[in-house]
């Protein structure tokens, strides 16, 4: 059976041309998280070993990455962006391959007319890697089921913007490994459950009432003119308008139907669970690996006044092990965020 909170961790350093730099003999902490529609972190913290400390010390930034395994299952890689030597102990983090498109440009121009926001996606990432390829695949796990039409231009922008933007208009994506998965914003297969007998230490409902918007207007560029709008006044909410600019779409069609996706997840107050200030039991019948952002849990919980029994959106996890000491043992620890929003109310 597998169990959360139970893992343990190896790691190591790897260099652009997939030479080990180094593996990480003795882990005194390691860190990594997973995200949806956004850049995941980790850490590890590496205490050297005989000729470890050599090779630990050529370390740098951007030319080296960091994987780590849980119970031997590859569940994280990415450039390291920071790295930090201190007496008997080397301390590096990392970002997952996305972080890439933060430091691109589109590098051609390119038109889509009509087309799945999947298709867009993926010519955004394979075009930001396509000068420097780090290493990356893209997997479309389902087409978004939203079409439109784009137009990007060469240099103009960050790669990581235009996909974050494009993620808010029906598509998501999150990253595992090298691999970047593509998939529409109404997937919700679950991958396991969670009662109160999994959280022993209770959990935290909360509402984010400031991301409720009953109403969108969407602009697309200025030359286009394009406009579209979603939504309205709401019998329960009231009227609540947002306005955005999105200067890739070119005609009314296609900002009417991002209008209409992000109406589908704001009209209704969004309502989170989060279990990061505490950790999911050891016991718990779930398998790490497979908590991926994108896929769902089913969460039954009467623990606080806000009783919650529906099927929720993972949107974060981030896992954590201690090596312990000679008086106090390691322990690996499981934190998930899951939501619900309007989409996956409806």
């Amino acid at each position: 059976m597998a169990v959360a909170g139970c893992g343990t961790h190896t790691a190591r350093i790897v260099d652009r041309n997939g030479a080990t730099v180094s593996t990480a003999e003795v882990l005194v902490e390691v860190e990594w998280s997973r995200a949806l529609d956004a850049t995941s972190s980790a850490r590890a913290l590496i205490r050297p070993d005989g000729d470890c400390c050599n090779r630990l010390g050529r370390i740098g930034s951007w030319r080296h990455r960091l994987m780590i395994y849980r119970d031997g299952k590859y569940v994280w890689d990415g450039p390291i962006t920071n790295a930090s030597w201190s007496l008997g102990e080397v301390e590096v983090t990392a970002e997952d391959v996305s972080v890439w498109l933060d430091d691109r440009v589109p590098h051609q121009n390119r038109a889509f007319t009509n087309v799945d926001l999947s298709e867009i996606a993926t010519w955004l990432i394979e075009d930001g890697y396509a000068p420097d390829d780090p290493g990356h695949t893209v997997q479309i796990i389902g087409k978004a089921g939203v079409t439109g039409s784009r137009e990007y231009f060469a240099n103009i922008g960050q790669t990581g913007d235009h996909l974050r933007q494009l993620a808010e208009a029906g598509i998501d994506y999150t990253v595992i490994g090298s691999r970047i998965l593509l998939l529409p914003e109404t997937h919700l297969a679950s991958v396991g459950r969670l009662s109160d007998a999994d959280l022993p230490d209770g959990l935290e409902v909360a509402e984010d009432g400031k991301s409720l918007v009953t109403r969108w207007v969407i602009a697309g560029s200025e030359q286009s003119g394009a406009l579209g709008s979603a939504g309205g006044t709401d019998p329960a909410y009231g009227l609540h308008e947002r306005y955005v600019e999105m200067t890739e779409i070119t005609d009314s069609a296609s900002a009417t139907q991002a209008a209409q996706a992000r109406h589908r997840v704001s009209s209704a107050v969004p309502v989170f669970i989060d279990t990061r200030e505490v950790t999911i039991s050891p016991l718990a019948n779930l398998d790490v690996p497979s908590l991926i952002p994108g896929w769902a849990l089913d969460v039954a919980s009467v623990g606080t006044c806000r009783q919650v029994a529906a099927r929720l959106k993972i949107v974060g996890l981030r896992v954590q092990e201690t090596g312990g000491d000679e008086n106090t043992p390691g322990s690996e620890s499981v934190q998930v965020q899951v939501a619900a929003t309007a989409a996956e109310a409806a």
